[in-house]
């Protein structure tokens, strides 16, 4: 079972702060990076794996998707979807994705925002999704950029110069890292990219597109502190279809 520190009262009240999820997806700089990989959205059926409050469940609804199924582990999550959700077409569910089932050629299109670094089998999860997705189907995710992950506790240093730089440790050694992050000891597992892109490759997914984000000039301009950002990319988008 993967660690649940979304119902961690400290971490929640931390997270709960976020600009992300105060301002939903227009607090996520990456979303319209994101937006552009997805697929035309009329008429699919979408699961959401990972889907905190729900900010993206919605969207995928009033942007035309038929239904969508949003899985958290967090009770936490679950309970701010719901309470933030008035729509009849979006179902949300407790599942953990270290052991969730879904049903074959159920879906359309299987998206995913920051979850998939919580598990540890990513080679049976994405062989799972494979088997939901009908012939056709897309698989949009983001994780935390394996360069990010690679420092067991992530912290800015210093150069020469003064100039503040990232830290690379063991990014070879795959696994789990610790990290402190509004609670202490929060789990999380790191793959290289090559990894992450031959899992896909191997459970039959056509890899479609791959993005190192990092903000824009622009967003930076408009909030500052994205700027250490810039330094080294925190996420890894993909996009793949079956």
């Amino acid at each position: 079972m993967a660690q649940n520190i979304y119902d961690n009262p400290d971490f929640f009240a931390g997270y709960s702060q976020l600009p992300r999820q105060v301002r939903g997806l227009d607090g996520a700089p990456e979303w319209p990076a994101i937006r552009a990989m997805l697929p035309e959205l009329g008429g699919r059926r979408v699961v959401d794996l990972g889907c905190g409050f729900g900010w993206a469940s919605r969207w995928m609804r009033e942007h035309g998707a038929a239904s969508v199924l949003g899985v958290d582990l967090s009770d936490n999550m679950i309970g701010r979807a719901q309470a933030q959700t008035d729509d009849l077409a979006i179902e949300y569910g407790l599942a953990d994705l270290e052991s969730l089932q879904l049903p074959a050629a159920a879906f359309d299109l299987a998206y995913s925002a920051l979850a998939f670094h919580y598990v540890e089998d990513f080679d049976r999860l994405v062989r799972m999704i494979h088997r939901a997705l009908m012939p056709g189907g897309h698989l949009v995710f983001t994780i935390e950029h394996p360069v990010f992950m690679a420092a067991a506790h992530p912290h800015w240093i210093s150069d020469e110069d003064g100039r503040e730089t990232w830290p690379v440790n063991q990014y070879s050694m795959e696994g789990e890292r610790r990290t402190d992050w509004f609670a202490k000891g929060v789990v999380k597992y790191h793959r290289t990219i090559g990894t992450t892109v031959g899992t896909l490759l191997r459970a039959g997914f056509q890899l479609r597109g791959i993005e190192e984000f990092a903000p824009s000039p622009e967003q930076v301009e408009e909030t500052p502190a994205l700027a250490k950002e810039r330094e080294r990319p925190m996420m890894l988008l993909v996009s793949a279809q079956r």
